[in-house]
């Protein structure tokens, strides 16, 4: 039972992972631009629904509150800063984008303090469902829902419609598109705010399971980075199924490794190396991934 809890969670984990990196592969993926300030958008969510949640007491307002805020939050960066850095290198990506980590870290101390802001569970998510004899979460059952659904409707959106379409050419030849009457600009646009939505989404759901304070985007923005080099970049199916193994094997390292050590060293020694060495899984899967296949387990279709 218990390896089927640890299990459970790091589909939870991994679930939670695939909304951020979904964004983060479309905007990094298809448009090549580098976005650290990703995570800071995902903190702005965590923000912003726990903040709502907690003045009406629905999480359901706070949810929708997240979504349209970080929504807007995006189309405002897209206009005044990232518009403006399309067309030059990646270096100037990396410098601008984390300028923004480091305003939007200190807008959330001015805005909310320095202390963590809490959010409690909808109430009619505060119980346990049985899963084949394992009484878990209700909540977290719901987040893994709410993931695969938000996986199911990227997919379909950027596999079987004519915006699809349009993005994955833009994406292969943004010249020839746009030579075509396609605006562009505005699609790049739309992209990037939809990928800031989705980041606000993976920080309402997250809220009520990690306490929400400033910096919290950055330790999660290094897993999902690891999650799109894994399942290969622009590829929103290979962001998916590699979420699900960093989540899986982040998950069952922590849960298992310590316990493993115990067996062949001492118990303080096994404790003290066991969160280190289980913190270093997932880079040790990506350099195992890179040495084999170089592009990622699965190529983004143009």
């Amino acid at each position: 039972m218990l390896l089927f809890a640890q299990l459970l969670n790091g589909l939870q984990y991994g679930v939670l992972l695939f909304l951020l990196a979904a964004g983060l592969t479309l905007v990094f993926g298809i448009m090549s631009f580098v976005n650290l300030a990703h995570g800071s958008l995902y903190m702005m969510g965590a923000y912003i629904a726990a903040s709502v949640a907690n003045a009406t007491g629905s999480f359901l307002l706070g949810l929708l509150a997240a979504l349209l805020g970080c929504l807007a939050i995006g189309v405002l960066l897209e206009r005044v800063a990232v518009a403006r850095l399309y067309d030059k290198n990646h270096l100037n990506h990396v410098l601008a984008t984390f300028g923004m980590i480091m305003f939007f870290n200190e807008l959330a101390s001015m805005l909310w303090g320095k202390q963590p802001l809490f959010v409690s569970v909808p109430p009619m998510l505060d119980g346990v469902i049985d899963l084949f004899g394992l009484p878990y979460p209700l909540y977290r059952f719901a987040v893994i829902v709410v993931g695969l659904a938000v996986a199911v409707g990227c997919y379909w959106m950027i596999h079987r419609t004519r915006l699809g379409m349009l993005i994955r050419a833009g994406a292969n030849n943004a010249a020839m598109v746009g030579a075509l009457g396609i605006n562009i600009r505005f699609l790049n646009a739309l992209l990037f705010a939809v990928g800031a939505a989705l980041a606000g989404l993976a920080g309402a759901v997250a809220g009520p399971i990690l306490s929400v304070q400033a910096g919290m985007g950055e330790p999660v923005l290094i897993a999902t980075f690891v999650v799109i080099v894994i399942g290969g970049i622009g590829s929103v199916k290979g962001a998916f199924y590699s979420a699900l193994i960093v989540g899986v094997v982040d998950t069952m390292g922590r849960a298992f490794l310590p316990m493993l050590l115990r067996e062949m060293v001492s118990r303080q020694l096994a404790d003290a190396a066991g969160p280190a060495l289980a913190s270093l899984l997932i880079y040790l899967l990506m350099a195992a991934v890179l040495a084999l296949r170089p592009q990622g387990l699965f190529v983004a279709r143009r």
